[in-house]
């Protein structure tokens, strides 16, 4: 079963899922012993397939570090939060954690496009 530990030390996912805004990116890192990394993928490969059913959901992107990194990163587009915290809440979804290695650390955290003039837009 994974371990989950938080992202940012002053504000955790769970201080985020009270929040009423969107579009949102959930970015999660994985890491793994390099020989659960294929368990690693059969487990995010069916969440992924499950979440992709919610509403709210956009896409998901799974990314992996080079040269035979056991190092994940899952990047998910969400309408909301709301559709997020709705998805994520999902007992169904909740019990899916007991298929990840034990060897798995996961750090989910929420985010929003940021303006920076001249360098990238929020919308």
């Amino acid at each position: 079963m994974l371990k989950r530990v938080e992202m940012d030390q002053h504000v955790t996912l769970f201080d985020q899922l009270s929040k009423e805004v969107g579009p949102v990116v959930l970015v999660n890192t994985f890491h793994v012993a390099p020989e659960d990394a294929d368990a690693l993928l059969d487990a995010w490969s069916g969440d992924a397939a499950y979440l992709k059913q919610k509403p709210g959901f956009i896409s998901t992107q799974l990314h992996r570090g080079v040269a035979g990194s056991a190092t994940f990163l899952n990047i998910a587009v969400w309408e909301s939060v709301e559709a997020f915290r709705n998805a994520f809440g999902d007992p169904k979804f909740q019990e899916t954690f007991g298929r990840y290695p034990d060897s798995t650390v996961a750090s989910p955290h929420l985010f929003q496009k940021v303006a920076v003039p001249g360098i990238c837009i929020d919308r």
